[in-house]
């Protein structure tokens, strides 16, 4: 076995070990509640819903197409505890009918994690990158339709049987790409070259909004919070890789598998408002404080090969600089090393693609 194949396999097992202690610490405490998940019939949604089903929680993942997940939605139905629905998060009928479809099974509604989003990737498709002056205003419509008042509207309907009971947990999905810094002073933005727009503006809007209301009703008992999963692989990843690939380049560096976000999303799901509410966090960052590793910990190793390759080759000669106390380089120093990792190769004669 070669040294970069044995130590994909060591990652892979450390990845098992650390769900597996995610599971163990944590599920527990979500067991026997029900949680409802927007955009989970694939990608991180799906992720999430397995995890969930596994450590007991009864499960409603609402999806506004089910077109090539048909296989987990048997799944989900053969389960006992799962309960596939369509639903569009900007369809004020569907939303309401999925609200009713939840109550009639399952009675109840703990957790609501607001997963649904349109992403750069898939409005700018594939290579996701249009610079903001060359957007429209039907893109910026399109995009906070979806990414603000989806999560607003399904947090409505869902919230209902909460503040009923007295208790619940909504976590929405946000970006680090909304982060900012201070030096001297003044506040900069951590990664405004990554050209997202208007999709980092929709998730700083989701980021206010979980602010405000986790302040307005957590004397409800109902717990608010957001989190950034960073680059994780998510259902569009292999499209836009491939896209780039063909083009010469790497879609930027090896992404995270979306397991890295279990022992989180697993941890906010079991709160309420007497517990942790009106927070947003970093997932690596969080991971790394509690015990779940950097973010390297948590790269994927089982990419599609032609993908897996072409990461293989830059990986091989980018320049490799760690340091202690912190669960990932900052977006700065990853895009210098990045950029060095490109010029080594081109200087070595390599090609990225296969």
């Amino acid at each position: 076995m070669s040294r970069a194949k044995k130590k994909a396999a060591e990652i892979l097992a450390r990845q098992s070990e650390l769900v597996q202690q995610a599971f163990e610490q944590f599920g527990r405490r979500i067991a026997g509640r029900v949680v409802v998940i927007t955009g989970g019939a694939r990608g991180i949604g799906e992720t999430l819903a397995r995890a969930f089903l596994k450590n007991g929680a009864s499960v409603v993942v609402a999806d506004r197409s089910w077109g090539g997940a048909e296989a987990f939605r048997r799944e989900l139905e053969a389960s006992g505890h799962g309960l596939p629905l369509v639903m569009n998060a900007i369809d004020d009928a569907q939303i309401d009918s999925a609200y009713a479809a939840t109550l009639d099974r399952f009675k109840t509604v703990d957790v609501l994690i607001n997963n649904a989003g349109l992403v750069s990737e898939s409005l700018f498709a594939p290579m996701g990158r249009v610079s903001t002056l060359d957007t429209k205003d039907s893109d910026w419509e399109a995009m906070f339709r979806v990414n603000l008042f989806g999560t607003l509207k399904t947090t409505r309907r869902f919230i209902r049987q909460m503040l009923e009971q007295r208790r619940g947990s909504i976590i929405n999905i946000v970006s680090s790409g909304v982060l900012t810094a201070s030096m001297g002073g003044g506040y900069y933005a951590v990664r405004p070259w990554t050209v997202e727009m208007p999709y980092q503006a929709t998730k700083a809007a989701v980021m206010a909004l979980s602010f405000y209301l986790a302040e307005e009703i957590r004397y409800q008992n109902v717990a608010v919070n957001s989190v950034m999963p960073g680059h994780t692989r998510a259902a569009w990843f292999e499209a836009t890789a491939l896209a780039y690939q063909e083009r010469g380049m790497p879609y930027i560096t090896r992404p995270m598998i979306a397991e890295h976000m279990l022992p989180i999303v697993l941890f906010l799901a079991a709160q309420d408002g007497t517990g942790v509410t009106g927070r947003m966090y970093n997932i690596p960052d969080w991971n790394y404080d509690h015990g779940y590793g950097r973010a390297e910990t948590w790269v994927d190793h089982n990419l599609p090969s032609d993908i897996e390759a072409a990461y293989a080759r830059l990986e091989a000669v980018m320049p490799v600089f760690e340091r202690s106390g912190m669960a990932d380089l900052s977006f700065d120093a990853l895009s210098i090393l990045f950029r060095a990792g490109l010029k080594n190769l081109a200087d070595s004669g390599g090609k990225l693609g296969s």
